[in-house]
């Protein structure tokens, strides 16, 4: 009796594993923005061989059945890890480039949800996936792009006169329609994704929520500087 009721108080006080995908979802959107971002400017090199070490634990994870899901996330996290790593090290001045980069995954991913093969990591690939692209579009509508290409080539004590209009371009009243438009496609689909209330959907749905944080943030950043 004592056995069954400390089992039952173990599963009681652990979260849903619904809840620890959705965190972990948001998590690994944000490592590669305020981690591997940084590091991939200065050690480039480094950065795209440290996806060999989440390809071997995404593998390792996922031989496991009590860490199957884990695995499967991040082997969805791994396809953003590469494109980042090659993106920003080496390809980070030329915009048109970045979301055929981040989409390197896509025909493995697409095959993986056919084959029923890691579905809860293609779905998490995939929505961190729609909400880049949905970000780039907004690039796009308001003619940010010619900043883009500037901050990348300018000294970082020069930035600022860049952020600045760059600023001035999305507080105009077209960046700001667009904004409000593209987040709320970004948060009906999250949500939206979130109430099917399956593992793989809530993958999805983690990632493109945590787009909304992710591009928030920098906006503020932007703002501050």
């Amino acid at each position: 009796m004592i056995a069954v009721s400390e089992s039952s108080f173990v599963e009681r006080s652990a979260p849903p594993r619904g809840l620890l995908i959705f965190g972990a979802s948001v998590f690994l959107v944000s490592v590669p923005v305020f981690f591997e971002a940084p590091l991939v400017r200065s050690l480039p090199l480094l950065c795209l061989m440290l996806t060999s070490v989440w390809v071997w634990l995404s593998i390792a994870l996922s031989a496991k059945p009590h860490t199957k899901h884990w695995g499967e996330l991040l082997t969805g996290f791994t396809w953003t890890w590469l494109a980042g790593s090659l993106y920003w090290g080496w390809m980070r001045w030329e915009p048109t480039l970045h979301l055929p980069i981040e989409a390197i995954g896509l025909p493995i991913a697409i095959w993986g949800l056919r084959q029923n093969w890691c579905k809860l990591g293609n779905f998490f690939y995939l929505g961190s996936l729609f909400g880049t692209a949905l970000t780039d579009v907004y690039f796009y509508l308001t003619d940010l792009i010619p900043y883009w290409r500037k901050l990348m080539q300018v000294e970082p004590d020069a930035v600022q006169p860049v952020f600045q209009q760059a600023l001035m371009q999305m507080y105009t009243p077209a960046g700001i329609f667009w904004v409000i438009v593209l987040a709320a496609v970004l948060f009906g689909v999250g949500v939206a994704s979130l109430r099917l209330k399956t593992a793989p959907w809530i993958a999805f749905g983690g990632a493109v929520l945590s787009t909304i944080l992710v591009d928030s943030l920098f906006w503020i950043a932007a703002t501050l500087a």
